[in-house]
């Protein structure tokens, strides 16, 4: 029986440690060296089931990535009938997040469907429709979606009782970088709610107008499932790419960053574009795709 205890061990151990991509794993060590601030990456190819991590279960800021987690929420009330996804809204001045938002500049009173309300919440990743979304569901609401579907860091921490002192360190929400991917993973294999809410789901992530940083290392014709994130000590974004040879999922988060600037140069922004390409050339090793020459005049998205 001993030994039976420690062939099992050995099995175990050698399976896991088979998961990881030592290579792809140095690449990406090599890829954040020197980097001013805290990084943290996951990626998981979801054909050969390797993975590669640096700080996986660390805790960060989403940010904007939050989002994604508000609209699974969102769909699981839709799921229930206790909200249509086509129904119209009523636009109050009193919903108002100050900033340069499309749906900041509807007048009191203005109706707008629930539908285009997510879009805007997704691909323009504007905060006024998504905190009018968040206040529909409650932040209560989409952190127990979280729990029962086994995240155990992920949570809406703005405007959410209980969640004061993380939204204190971590601003609207927390994850890890491992957290990210698994949510992602979940909208690509129908997990999320229902096959048909991923299924939506999965169309609205695949239309992101900010597309300057990771999506821009990818080759345009490629689908993609993308958020990102940004507030001036972090930056983040996780993608969901069908390539060719095999999809992958990968989440780059930072905080602590130095560099707090809003520049293209911005260095947290320049590694998530060094650790996108490393990632598309690295699976995709034949595949001859560049930015074009001048492309960067182009993607000066604000």
């Amino acid at each position: 029986m001993k030994y039976l205890f420690l062939a099992l061990i050995l099995i175990f151990s050698t399976a896991t440690f088979a998961q990881t991509d030592r290579k792809l794993t140095a690449q990406l060590q090599e890829a954040v060296k020197g980097f001013n601030g805290q990084v943290g990456i996951y990626v998981h190819n979801l054909k050969t089931g390797k993975t590669a991590a640096i700080n996986q279960d660390t805790l960060f800021p989403t940010a904007s990535m939050i989002k994604v987690s508000i609209l699974s929420g969102l769909m699981d009330k839709i799921e229930k009938g206790e909200l249509r996804y086509n129904q119209k809204l009523g636009y109050r001045d009193s919903l108002l997040y100050a900033g340069e938002d499309i749906l900041g500049s509807f007048k009191d009173k203005d109706t707008i469907q629930l539908s285009k309300v997510a879009m805007l919440m997704i691909t323009m990743s504007d905060n006024t429709a998504s905190l009018w979304l968040q206040k529909l569901v409650t932040g209560t609401h989409i952190n127990n979606w979280l729990d029962s579907n086994g995240f155990k860091s992920m949570r809406v921490n703005s405007r959410t009782p209980g969640r004061e002192a993380f939204r204190s360190i971590y601003g609207w929400g927390v994850t890890t970088p491992y957290e990210m991917c698994k949510l992602f993973t979940m909208v690509r294999n129908g997990q999320v709610v229902s096959p048909a809410a991923s299924e939506r789901m999965a169309r609205t992530l695949n239309r992101i107008y900010w597309d300057n940083n990771a999506l821009a290392q990818i080759p345009p014709y490629v689908q993609c499932l993308s958020k990102s994130g940004a507030v001036d000590e972090s930056r983040s974004e996780t993608v969901l790419v069908y390539a060719p040879h095999g999809d992958y999922v990968f989440s780059v988060i930072t905080k602590n960053n130095k560099d707090q600037s809003w520049t293209p140069t911005n260095e947290a922004s320049t590694l998530i574009r060094k650790v996108s390409a490393l990632l598309w050339h690295y699976y995709e090793p034949k595949d001859s795709w560049k930015p074009a020459p001048g492309i960067d005049k182009y993607m000066l998205n604000e």
